[in-house]
């Protein structure tokens, strides 16, 4: 029988030093925490890893251990988070382009950001920030995580940009299985709930990755657990289940918008052992990372 998942805090680099005292805490394992391309890449192979470094050091104090996010998509107007020489060297063309967020139940969309990781130049640059990552933090960091599938931008402006569902997929494939390359030791796992182009799995996108991460031992989550949410039933919780035991990880978050979802049978949000029980036995999930405002980490 499986071990029931362990419990990370999910959050940004500048919120560590607030997680003093949950972090104190038996039950947690450790920290995901959320880094842009941009703190990253200061300029053009200009890499500065100062807090990922400061945030290791912290956490290996009180022993315990870290996952990065290594975030390309932003979702607030203002958030441009990527390099300035991508959105102004013109082989790049732009490097972002916009795109709307559904950031939880009877929340309004956001517009936000998305690197355009199907421009070769771009993705590129990309795959040579994961090779630094991993020169520095291999086998010192427990994971890496590559950001979620799902994307809403419109198809008719991305396609004048290079954009095509194909390339999406394609280049989605082949950074993972660049980051699995490169990080030899530490986890890799690639974020996957929907595909901009694909429903019901009918271009089959969603059973191709879920094949090409159990063939290349990559492991697989995504960024909410809602269990048997309609939506989320027909894209990638059916190939969590299917895989349950094949994959060399699972690690599913809670994060923020998660909270909002309302349980349709007793009309109120999802409580602890809701999320646990639908993680454990239906996703098989090995890890959940829970947003810093989750109840039951105040109690």
């Amino acid at each position: 029988m499986a071990a029931p998942p362990v419990h990370y805090l999910y959050t940004s680099s500048s919120d560590l030093e607030k997680l003093n005292s949950i972090l104190n805490r038996e039950d947690i394992e450790g920290v995901q925490i959320v880094y842009s391309w941009k703190q990253l890449e200061k300029s053009k192979g200009v890499y500065d890893f100062s807090e990922i470094e400061s945030d290791l050091a912290k956490l290996q104090k009180k022993n315990k251990k870290l996952f990065i996010q290594i975030q390309d998509r932003f979702f607030e107007p203002n958030q441009k988070n990527i390099p300035l020489y991508l959105q102004e060297e013109p082989e790049y063309k732009g490097g972002l382009i916009a795109q709307t967020d559904n950031p939880g139940e009877g929340k309004a969309p956001a517009q936000g950001w998305v690197a355009m990781q199907w421009n070769v130049s771009l993705q590129k640059r990309y795959q040579n920030l994961i090779q630094e990552l991993a020169k520095k933090f291999d086998g010192r960091v427990a994971g890496i995580n590559l950001p979620e599938t799902s994307i809403d931008i419109n198809k008719k402006n991305a396609e004048k940009k290079g954009f095509s569902c194909d390339k999406y997929f394609s280049s989605t494939v082949n950074n993972m299985i660049f980051a699995k390359k490169a990080f030899k030791k530490s986890f890799v796992v690639q974020y996957i709930n929907f595909w901009p182009c694909e429903w019901n799995n009918d271009h089959k996108y969603m059973s191709r990755l879920f094949a090409i991460a159990q063939k290349e031992r990559i492991g697989l989550g995504g960024p909410d657990i809602v269990p048997y949410k309609k939506a989320q039933m027909k894209n990638s919780y059916p190939f969590f289940n299917k895989y349950k035991g094949k994959l060399p990880l699972v690690a599913m978050a809670v994060q923020e918008p998660t909270l909002t979802y309302i349980n349709p049978n007793t009309k109120k949000p999802f409580a602890k052992e809701e999320f646990i029980k639908f993680a454990e036995e239906y996703l098989g999930t090995n890890i959940i990372f829970w947003a810093t405002e989750t109840p039951w980490l105040s109690k």
